[in-house]
């Protein structure tokens, strides 16, 4: 596979002067890998910071628009390498000798591969060639919507990637508690920046304010908005979500169902009887695929995400950030971007009829909306602001060179 170069890309940020990091002598180059280029999402910002910070950033993920799009946005090198997200052993051993191949092009220092399948092949490769720094971070676990077979391979599968790694990042604080749990990892071995999550958010971008959204969609001012921004996949709650909006509509009959996000293509794809719903249901909005989100959170009083699993949930950071009070589900990951009674409520996953009580509890008080958006953005101010944040992400990898001396 032919590498990415941004400087073929890029003109205003390539030309930035920046002292590179060194170690040992030489420059320090680190490789991100992840699976699919949609995840180059939740890299936004992280990427660039720690260029800036002197490391010389290549990032590795399966071909597509996204990925090429984040090569240029943050002025790294980009390196793609097909990877199949389920199981698929012939398709996975030629990705894997892809990824040995790039390794033994770019000879990083350090490299930090996550999500289920680049974890496992890249820590691999990276053990197998001993790179002198292994990070794993783990951004959920996908393991917690499997059953039976498929359950222990993923759990081996994410043992194995630890395994390989010196350090596994956690992006949540339940996250971590639940890789204890599972034995992925021994608990000296697993680590949390801060107060978890990926990149923080950007709090002058997604903040209170007003929208052209409505008018846009047909909504009409004052009409109560419910939203949701992600991937619309049955693992993110799309189906209770859809289940409960009924409800809803019978006992608020002007309410919208917001629903900015796309149709992923991934194991827990929607089904199409789903799709048909929201295409030809009168009270919902889709939008597909919104590159820049911040004026849709202006547009909702209330964001619900029912989601089954997560690491750490960007869209209720950034709808917090927009003084959004949010709905979302006790799930790992889910649980921690929430203060319970204060930024937001928190339900039992997968119940449609938790959804719909308190879809309505946060409709029915305009008060209550309020005092929880104020404190949802004062929040996200204090503790997850991208600068604090990635702040974090560049003090770690460079503590991580010191360690390992």
């Amino acid at each position: 596979m032919t590498a990415i170069s941004h400087e073929n890309l890029v003109e205003s940020d390539s030309c930035e002067r920046l002292t590179l990091l060194t170690h040992k002598g030489a420059a320090v180059r680190l490789v991100v890998g992840i699976t699919s280029d949609q995840t180059c999402l939740v890299l936004a910002g992280r990427l660039r910071a720690l260029r800036l910070a002197g490391f010389q950033v290549t990032v590795v993920s399966s071909p597509g628009k996204l990925l090429e799009q984040t090569v240029v946005a943050e002025g790294v090198a980009g390196y793609p390498i097909p990877m199949v997200r389920g199981i698929a052993p012939f398709a996975d051993a030629w990705s894997l000798l892809c990824i040995i191949g790039m390794l033994l092009r770019v000879r990083p220092t350090i490299t930090d591969f996550s999500t289920p399948k680049a974890g496992l092949l890249g820590n691999l490769a990276a053990w197998g060639l001993r790179v002198p720094h292994r990070v794993y971070t783990l951004r959920g676990l996908k393991l917690e919507s499997s059953q039976g077979l498929k359950l222990l391979l993923l759990l081996w599968s994410e043992r194995l990637a630890a395994r390989c790694a010196h350090v596994v990042l956690c992006n949540s604080v339940s996250l971590r508690e639940e890789a204890v749990k599972l034995s992925v990892a021994p608990k000296a071995k697993l680590r949390l920046l801060g107060d978890g999550s990926s990149n923080g958010v950007d709090i002058a971008r997604y903040s209170p304010g007003s929208s052209g959204v409505r008018r846009a969609l047909g909504i009409a001012d004052g009409e109560p908005v419910l939203g949701f921004v992600g991937r619309l996949t049955s693992d993110k709650g799309v189906p209770e979500l859809l289940v409960a909006f009924e409800s809803i509509l019978r006992a608020v009959p002007d309410c919208w169902l917001l629903l900015v996000g796309w149709y992923d293509g991934s194991e827990d794809a929607l089904e199409e009887g789903w799709r048909e719903l929201i295409a030809g249901h009168p009270r919902i909005r889709h939008t597909g695929y919104v590159k820049d989100t911040a004026h849709y959170y202006r547009a909702m009083d209330v964001m619900i995400l029912p989601t089954h699993r997560e690491g750490f949930p960007n869209a209720v950071l950034e709808a917090a950030a927009s003084g959004v009070p949010v709905i979302t589900t006790e799930s790992t990951g889910a649980r921690d971007a929430v203060l319970p009674e204060v930024t937001g409520l928190l339900i039992p996953a997968r119940i449609p009829e938790a959804i719909e009580e308190a879809a309505l509890e946060l409709l029915r008080d305009d008060g209550k909306r309020k005092r929880m958006g104020e404190a949802a953005r004062a929040w996200a101010v204090e503790r997850f602001s991208n600068e604090r944040v990635l702040g974090l992400a560049v003090e770690f990898y460079r503590g991580f060179l010191k360690d390992r001396e």
